[in-house]
Parts: structure tokens; sequence; C-alpha cells
């Protein structure tokens, strides 16, 4: 063997040495790493399944995250196992999540918002809720946005940012709802009579419910019209069936008992004699 192969050799030897410990060690660390995240995001799964109302997009997101989470400190590790300085790298890391956070700023802010949407769950798919002005049925609610279908049967994609930001109304979340029906009738008409003839439009209805008491009372003077109210209670899905009933069923009871229902008018008073430019 000649003096240059033989430094070669002495050098290969000398680097493995060096660095083989390092070597073993990164090996070490990734699958201890990659192995004890694989545990995480297992664990994190299950303990999600037990969550109630969680929505199943969600338990692969968080679980899937944890995981990364996991695997970024794992490879920060490996690099301060071969020397590498890892402050510096850690900060343009940071300097670059931060332009690219900037850069992302409305998309990360609807993914935000949808995980908000999913976890604290103000509303669910098949619930008719108002948010943002636009009232709907909801179809689906993904991370980026959510899918509204109106009462004219058109399809919004909404962004789940503009949802979050705007008050909700749900109105399939309580199982009961409230009604209230006006009718005027004619100040010549016996107001006692229809007070007495329109409480057994609502006990009459099995839809509405006997708890809380229905109510009919004289609501308001109006200018042509003495103005009745009807106030009771139905299941939230019964509302608008029970609700366009019960107002056919009042026009046909009053008229059969001979009320009248007057539309709005005014009276003109002309005064003769006066000077139409001036008003006297």
């Amino acid at each position: 063997m000649d003096k240059q192969t033989q430094e070669i050799i002495e050098g290969v030897v000398a680097i493995t040495i060096e660095y083989g410990v390092d070597i073993v060690g990164a090996i070490v660390l990734l699958i201890i790493g990659w192995t004890v995240a694989g545990w995480a995001r297992r664990g994190i799964r299950h303990a999600l399944e037990r969550v109630p109302r969680m929505d199943e997009t969600l338990k692969p997101f968080l679980a899937k995250l944890v995981w990364y989470l996991i695997m970024i400190f794992v490879m920060v590790a490996v690099l301060n196992q071969f020397g590498v300085q890892t402050t510096s790298l850690i900060a343009v890391l940071g300097a670059a999540g931060l332009a690219i956070g900037l850069a992302l700023q409305g998309t990360l802010a609807n993914v935000a918002s949808g995980v908000m949407l999913l976890f604290l769950r103000p509303f669910n798919i098949g619930d008719y809720v108002d948010a943002a002005g636009i009232a709907g049925t909801v179809v689906e609610i993904g991370l980026f946005n959510t899918e509204i279908k109106t009462n004219i049967g058109l399809c919004l994609i909404v962004p789940n940012s503009t949802i979050w930001a705007s008050p909700i109304t749900n109105f399939s979340r309580n199982p009961t709802r409230r009604f209230d029906l006006s009718v005027g009738i004619g100040y010549d008409d016996d107001v006692d009579g229809a007070l007495a003839l329109l409480p057994g439009l609502l006990d009459g209805d099995g839809r509405v419910l006997d708890d809380p008491e229905s109510l009919v009372v004289v609501h308001e003077l109006g200018d042509s019209a003495v103005i009745i109210k009807l106030r009771g209670w139905t299941k939230a899905g019964d509302y608008w069936n029970t609700v366009w009933d019960l107002n056919k069923a009042i026009k046909i009871d009053l008229q059969a008992a001979g009320y009248s229902i007057p539309f709005p008018q005014r009276d003109i008073h002309i005064v003769s004699g006066g000077n139409p430019s001036t008003g006297e």
C-alpha cells in the first residue's frame, strides 16, 4: 500500500470517527422523533374522537398539526447535533413565516375562522342561519369557507372570516320558536267578540304549544283599524306552516263572523271658499 492510499484511508477513518457519533445520534433522534410524533398524532386523534359535537374535518387536521410541530423540533435537534447554529436558522424560519403570514393573511384568517366554527359550533350542517346578511341552510362547513343554500335555491360560498366576524342568528338551534300574528278589525266591530273568537284558532291547532301559554291582545289602535296580536309558540320545524295556516284561518273566521278587515285609508277634508294660493 502506497503512502497516498494510506493517507486517504486514515482521513476516511478520522472523518468516520469524528462524525460517526453525530450521524448515529441524528438517526436515533429521527427514529425517536418520528415514533413519538406518530404516537402523539394517534393519541390526539383518539382523544378528539371522545369530544362531543366536534366536526370530523377538524380531528385529522389537529392531529396532523401536532405531528408537524413535533417533527419541526426533531429536525432542529438533528441540525444541532451536527453543530449547525439553529438560533439563526430559527430566526430565518420565523422571518419567512412572518412574510408568508402577511402574504396569506386573508387565507390564514379564513382557516383560523374555520377552526373556530368547527370547534365552537355556532351552527351545524342542516341548520337555517342568518350570517353576514346571508340567510339559508348550511350545506357544508370547511376550513376555508362555508356553503349555504338560500331559499331560492342558490348556492353561496361564504369565506369563514366573513361569517365569524358578523353576528350569527341560528333559527334551528332552539327546538321551539315564537310567532306573532297581527290582524286589524274595524273600529265599529266588536273588539271583545274578536278577542273571544281568535283564541279558539290557537287552541284548535295542534302545532301550537300549550306551554308557554298563547296570548291574544289588542296591540295597537292604528290609523284605520284596531290591531289584534296573536302570540304563540310552536316547534321550529313547524314554524312557517303554522304561521301560514293561521293567517288563512284568521281571515276566514273573522269574515265568517261578520268582521271587516279594513285596508289602510285616509280621510281628506276639502275646505271650500278659501284662496288656493294662500290657503286662507
